[in-house]
């Protein structure tokens, strides 16, 4: 599919700035579209690493473009059991899920080949929302070092849930010696939490609860950024859309 944007920004900007803060591709994919002659501006082939792109211009990459660019990007709804990233012996990875069987609708599964790390892991006890791709420019929205994407779970606990022992969730522990940022935490049942995350440390959410005397029965991942896990069942799988690959970059 052939992508045309028309550009609405008030001062001239690089052609590949511009599209690494649409969501569209990195700087280095940029310039190496325009060095294959695949980007055009009001119908004139772009050949100058360094074009600056004027409001009211609109920018064209050809269809060989958009086929460089396309990764697969898999939401998945992960069960208790299978591990995300690359398992141990003995361990099943979250990846075999991807079958025809469990594709929610009539969706053709990633090829065997085909290379989809997590794009944050979730553990083996965990469930929830499993983003896997080797989009880069994804990755590095959802998982890079500034990334400003929320990660939100819900969460079962054993023991007695306090106002005290939220509080204490929310801000002031510290893990492997370093401070953890501030939490959202809320009781939305009995015995049930809420957690909205900036961080993710090694197996935060269950060792901030042994911290104040709470034990984690079962946690679910069900929103990364704006991208939510919604109705989609458990082993299930689906293909992350254009739209929302757009927002997690822009979000990011």
């Amino acid at each position: 599919m052939t992508f045309r944007r028309t550009y609405d920004g008030d001062e001239p900007q690089r052609i590949n700035k511009w599209l690494a803060q649409s969501g569209v591709c990195s700087r280095r994919e940029a310039e190496t579209l325009i060095a294959e002659g695949l980007v055009s501006i009001d119908g004139e082939v772009v050949s100058d690493a360094g074009r600056k792109i004027l409001k009211g211009q609109t920018l064209t990459l050809a269809d060989a473009a958009t086929s460089a660019l396309a990764a697969d990007a898999i939401v998945l709804n992960k069960p208790v059991g299978y591990v995300s990233g690359q398992p141990e012996p003995g361990k099943i990875p979250a990846a075999r899920l991807l079958s025809a069987a469990n594709a929610e609708g009539d969706l053709q599964p990633p090829g065997r080949d085909a290379v989809l790390p997590p794009l944050g892991r979730l553990d083996e006890d965990s469930r929830g929302l499993l983003l896997l791709s080797s989009d880069g420019v994804l990755a590095k929205a959802v998982i890079g070092p500034q990334s400003r994407l929320d990660k939100e779970y819900r969460v079962r606990v054993a023991g007695r849930i306090t106002e005290s022992r939220i509080g204490r969730l929310r801000f002031g522990l510290a893990m492997d010696g370093k401070p953890l940022k501030r939490a959202v935490v809320e009781q939305i049942g009995d015995q049930d939490l809420r957690f909205v995350l900036t961080e993710g440390r090694n197996r935060q959410i269950r060792r901030m609860a042994e911290m104040v005397e709470l034990r984690v029965v079962d946690l679910q991942r069900v929103r990364i950024g704006p991208l939510e896990l919604g109705d989609l069942p458990e082993e299930r799988w689906r293909r992350l859309s254009d739209e929302e690959r757009r927002r997690l970059i822009q979000a990011s």
